[in-house]
């Protein structure tokens, strides 16, 4: 059994909207699906579609602000800040703002496309 993994290589997610996310420690970076760890950065005007994820999300942010957007709520995190959206929360992510958000993000169980559930 291996004692510990030092990350030299993070999984880059294909993504066709311009956001970058380097999956650190998850399923398809080190095949472990009991979390995931990510390091992203979402740039200006970038927006997803509606989820309701079967996973945990604990998002950090570094830079920037990101919007969260719960029951017609609009939830705006900034530098220092941190958030945590329960697994089942229909959701939607975006940065609407004119400089990029760096952030981390954590979940539990690890993301796969099959857990986020986006909206068509």
């Amino acid at each position: 059994m291996q004692k510990y993994y030092i990350q030299k290589n993070p999984f880059i997610v294909p993504t066709t909207d311009g956001k970058l996310i380097e999956e650190l420690f998850g399923k398809a970076s080190i095949n472990t699906g009991d979390y995931s760890f990510a390091h992203m950065i979402a740039p200006p005007h970038w927006s997803e579609p509606f989820q309701s994820p079967e996973f945990d999300e604990i998002t950090y942010i570094i830079s920037g602000r990101k919007m969260f957007e719960i029951d017609g709520e609009e939830i705006i995190l900034t530098k220092g800040q941190s958030f945590c959206v329960m697994k089942g929360t229909q959701v939607r992510y975006s940065n609407p703002f004119e400089e990029p958000c760096e952030y981390i993000s954590v979940c539990i169980p690890a993301f796969t496309l099959e857990r986020v559930k986006r909206d068509n």
